[in-house]
């Protein structure tokens, strides 16, 4: 019964989730995979699915065999609204993925805008967070961004809710070092800036 809970809460099936959980169903068991229902669906975005299983007590901080869990997964896919339902349900934002980062670490560096801004806002993610590579968010907004107006804007907001420009890579080289050798000269700018 469990496996056809994960499976329609990936497919989206809302009300087939509800009546598997009224005919006893584990809302927290796992598959093959390591992944919840809760979890399925997050990986499908299936925002309705997902709100239907936190309003019904699903624990959304279970990792799967990857170490992904709701938070995580929706950060680093730029899934707004999961994310904004995973914090209002106290999501663990110091869980960490299978590289030791934080939800707001790939997000940054995938170019996820909007999900940093709500991070920052409204969860206590750290900004400072170091990874397995020594990266904090701003590193990799840095290193892996294009350099373009998202990775600006993301660089910006770090860099206004306190991101630590002084934390190097292993190398000892700093995110504005980084930038230079990029040639990314809007961000050089902005954390000149925040420098000064």
């Amino acid at each position: 019964m469990s496996d056809h809970l994960v499976i329609a809460a990936a497919n989206g099936e809302t009300d087939k989730v509800l009546t598997l959980l009224q005919e006893g169903a584990d809302i927290n068991a796992t598959d093959q995979l390591g992944r919840t229902a809760v979890l399925a669906a997050t990986y499908y975005n299936q925002v309705e699915t997902v709100r239907a299983l936190i309003q019904h007590d699903a624990d959304i901080n279970i990792q799967d065999n990857h170490l992904e869990n709701v938070l995580l997964h929706a950060g680093a896919s730029g899934f707004l609204e999961i994310v904004k339902l995973a914090i209002a349900a106290g999501a663990n934002t110091k869980l960490t993925n299978r590289f030791g980062g934080v939800a707001i670490i790939p997000a940054a560096e995938r170019g996820h805008v909007e999900v940093v801004r709500v991070l920052l806002n409204h969860s206590d993610i750290d900004v400072n967070h170091i990874n397995n590579l020594h990266w904090t968010a701003l590193m990799e907004a840095v290193i892996l961004g294009n350099g373009g107006e998202r990775h600006q804007e993301i660089v910006q907001l770090l860099v206004d809710y306190g991101a630590n420009l002084n934390i190097t890579d292993r190398d000892g080289v700093t995110p504005l070092q980084h930038a230079k050798q990029l040639g990314f000269h809007k961000i050089e700018l902005i954390l000149k800036e925040a420098e000064s």
